[in-house]
Formats: structure tokens, C-alpha cells, sequence
């Protein structure tokens, strides 16, 4: 549907892409206004904006990158900027406003409603990475003593407004958060009950300055569909909603993976981010591994008698070089990833590494009886073959020791886990295993060399 609107524009058949684009999804409409600003189609864009029912024009807004976004507002009037702004849920308001230039955001806030610019204030007071960042205002909420059939009444006269009404909070006199009820109890409970007696007490919630991905867990964890915000006085002040969370989950996710492959998190996306801001994300770790890197060369002049008295030894270095730092690579993004979803915890340290040790062996044994007949067959060198075999046993079991300590290191010393993942294992397993390979080497072929 969305090439038939794209194509509809093209022949300007815009009656056509009007009846089309009014049944779509506003994702998908959202879409369509990407495609028309990336292929600089800004006029169109326009027309079709204003062509389109003024609901859709305003809820497909919200789900627009900010830079198709910003197009709209520089070009639309004030009176249609503010039916848009009116329409917005808070959450996305201020996402959008978070990341507009300072002269888009002014004309923003002038268009406002003056409770919304107040509420807006107070939320970019909150930090980024905050559960205060990610709540919203717009939910349903009685007092105890409301009938069920009071209830519903209060759902009917403000729901609309609301992103969602399923789950309804009960407050007392100061906004202290004292339950939640779902619409199904509501329907299922007696008309006359009040909704104290229904309500569940038993409420999971947030506070304002909790970390966003330790509340994306909660959402895992309980699989909830909103969670209420509380401030450090146990006063409801918003509410967070799945697809929030599933957007920090996204982010969370993006930011190990960069981390884990060394690169410094971007907050654009990739094509987005200039060459040059990509270029200096990677530097960094890069310049760090490269002189990390630089340790294994070094090692290796200590030992260029043994490497001149038997060249062969120099071949199989790759192979244990990168046997090791597959295996490091391998342990280290289980436990980056099981500490991430709190299935282990520091206290299960032993019981990793433990583990980890007994999976080294028989991983090690496999590949040590592997390349001991290469060897043998190869080059009729039992001697050689045994070093490498007893090599590769030691540099698996050290690799898989670092992938499951180093992560587990650096979240006791409150950093991020993913800093130690592949990149950095991998620098540590070739010394290692250069260092066990020729100290081996040194012992069984000492006559040789």
C-alpha cells in the first residue's frame, strides 16, 4: 500500500492516495512522509499532510523520525501546528521536542498549551536515561471510594484523552499511589461495589529516578502492560507504557552490541551519523587495541631463537590466536547477556566460572585431538603436535576464564559489561596464548630449539 501511495503522488493522483492512505496505519502512513523527505519531495509531502483526515494527520505524526517532523513544522501554519500538539500524547511531545533544533522547539512550545509547556518543563528536568524521562500523564486514575458503576463513568468522560485505560490506578486524597484495577475486574465486579474492594494492592512501580533499563526489566519480568511512577513520597505523578519500554529495551540492546564489537554507543542511526562522528566512535577503541595488540609482538621478540630454530612453530600461531579469542568471544557473550537479563548474578561467580571451566575442557579436548592428528599426519612431528595440543587445551581454558571473570569484573566495579566483550578478550587470549605456546614449546622441544 505504501508503493501505491508513493506512486499515486508521483502521477499527482492525489484524490487516489487520499482514499488509500485514510484506511493505513498511522505507522505506515509515518512511513510514506519518510520515503516523500528522503527523496527531497517536500511539497508533496505538504499537500498529502493536509490532505489527509485530521486525526490521522496528527497520530501518524507522533510516529515520524524527528527530521521529518521538523520538515512538517517549518511548514505548516501555527493553527495547524497546534491542533497536531493538542492531539499529541505527552511522552511522545516530549520526546519530539528532546530532539528538535532550540528555533523548532520554540515554536513548538509557543503553539503549547500553557499546561502542556508546564508539564513539558518538568519532564526534561528529569535525566535521560530516568523512568521520570519516559512516563506520561495520561491515565486513569479513582479514588477508593468510587462505585464500580462511577467508575466507568469517569473512564467514559476521560478515556479518550488517555494512552491507555486497561489498567486504572487508585489514589487517595494527596495522590498517594494505594492500587491498581484492570477494566476487567471492573466489568466483572458488582456495579455497586466500590472499587476499594476490588482494587489490588499488591502494586509494582517505579520511582522518578530509577535507571529506564531497570524498568524495562520489570516490564519483562511481570509482563506488564503499564507501570505507575511514583515520586520519592509515594505520590502517583505518571505512567510508563509497554511501548516505551520496548523502545528502551531497542536502545539498550544497540548500545551492548556497539559496545561489545568496541565502538562508542551513537544515539543516531547509521545513516544519520556522519562519516566523520563514525569514524570517531571506533577510533578509540581501535587506537586502545591496537597498542594493546602491540604486547603480543613484543612477546614474540622474546622468543625469536625458538621461532628461528623451528619456523614451523610460527604457523599454527593464528589458529591458536584465534581459536582463543573465539572462545573468549563465545563465554563472554553468554554471561554479558545472562547478566543483562539478571539470570546471574556476582554472587553466582564460582558457579560461572565453574562451569565454564568444565565446558573449556571438553570443547579443548575436541580441538586438541583434532589438530594432534592434523599434526601427526601432516608432518610426521609428534613433538610439535603435542605442544600445540596441550597449547590449545591451556589458551581454551584461560579464554573461557576471561570471557565469564572480565564481564563480572567490570559490573562489580560498577561498569558496563559489554566494555569487556570480544574486542578486549580477544587481545588478552593472544598473549596468553603466546605466551603458554612457546613457554610449552621451550619444555617439550628444548633440545630443538
Amino acid at each position: 500500500m505504501i508503493d501505491k501511495v508513493l506512486d499515486f503522488l508521483s502521477d499527482k493522483k492525489y484524490h487516489e492516495a487520499k482514499q488509500i492512505i485514510k484506511n493505513m496505519n498511522a505507522v505506515d502512513v509515518a512511513e510514506v512522509f519518510e520515503e516523500l523527505r528522503e527523496n527531497s519531495e517536500r511539497d508533496i509531502s505538504l499537500k498529502l499532510f493536509r490532505l489527509m483526515p485530521k486525526e490521522l494527520a496528527a497520530e501518524s505524526f507522533a510516529y515520524m523520525d524527528s527530521d521529518t517532523q521538523q520538515g512538517i513544522i517549518e511548514a505548516i501554519s501555527d493553527n495547524e501546528l497546534k491542533y497536531i500538539l493538542d492531539d499529541m500524547y505527552l511522552d511522545d511531545f516530549v520526546d519530539m521536542v528532546e530532539e528538535m533544533p532550540a528555533n523548532v522547539v520554540m515554536r513548538v512550545l509557543k503553539n503549547a498549551s500553557q499546561r502542556n509547556r508546564a508539564l513539558i518543563n518538568q519532564y526534561l528536568q528529569y535525566p535521560d536515561d530516568s523512568a521520570g524521562s519516559l512516563m506520561t500523564n495520561e491515565y486513569v486514575y479513582f479514588k477508593s471510594r468510587l462505585t464500580v458503576s462511577q467508575a466507568f463513568n469517569v473512564i467514559r468522560k476521560t478515556g479518550v484523552d488517555k494512552e491507555t485505560i486497561y489498567t486504572c490506578y487508585v489514589i487517595d486524597s494527596e495522590r498517594h499511589l494505594k492500587g491498581v484495577v484492570t477494566v476487567k475486574d471492573l466489568l466483572l465486579a458488582d456495579p455497586d461495589t466500590t472499587v476499594g474492594n476490588i482494587m489490588s494492592t499488591n502494586v509494582i512501580y517505579a520511582h522518578t529516578l530509577d535507571d529506564k533499563e531497570e524498568v524495562a526489566k520489570v516490564f519483562s519480568r511481570y509482563d506488564m502492560l503499564s507501570l505507575p511512577v511514583v515520586d520519592k513520597e509515594d505520590r502517583l505523578v505518571g505512567i510508563i507504557t509497554i511501548d516505551d519500554a520496548v523502545d528502551v529495551m531497542q536502545e539498550e540492546n544497540t548500545e551492548d552490541f556497539e559496545k561489545m564489537a568496541g565502538m562508542v554507543p551513537s544515539e543516531d542511526t547509521y545513516l544519520k551519523t556522519s562519516v566523520f562522528k563514525l569514524a570517531r566512535n571506533r577510533i578509540i577503541w581501535l587506537v586502545i587495541l591496537m597498542l594493546s595488540a602491540m604486547i603480543t609482538g613484543s612477546m614474540m621478540e622474546q622468543y625469536e631463537a625458538a621461532i628461528s630454530a623451528l619456523p614451523l612453530l610460527v604457523s599454527f600461531i593464528p589458529m591458536l590466536m584465534g581459536t582463543g579469542g573465539n572462545c573468549g568471544s563465545q563465554a563472554s557473550t553468554i554471561i554479558i547477556r545472562g547478566m543483562a537479563l539478571d539470570e546471574i548474578e556476582l554472587s553466582d561467580f564460582f558457579k560461572v566460572w565453574f562451569k565454564e571451566i568444565r565446558v573449556a575442557l571438553l570443547c579443548s579436548v575436541v580441538l586438541s585431538l583434532v589438530n594432534f592428528f592434523r599434526i601427526w599426519i601432516q608432518y610426521q612431528d609428534l613433538g610439535v603436535a603435542v605442544t600445540v595440543s596441550l597449547t590449545l587445551i591451556a589458551t581454551v581454558c584461560i579464554a573461557k576464564s576471561l570471557g565469564c571473570i572480565l564481564p563480572m569484573l567490570a559490573k562489580k566495579l560498577h561498569l558496563d559489561p559489554a566494555i569487556m566483550a570480544s574486542p578486549m578478550i580477544t587481545t588478552l587470549t593472544d598473549a596468553a596464548s603466546i605466551l603458554v605456546f612457546f613457554n610449552i614449546a621451550i619444555n617439550l622441544l628444548g633440545s630443538r630449539l
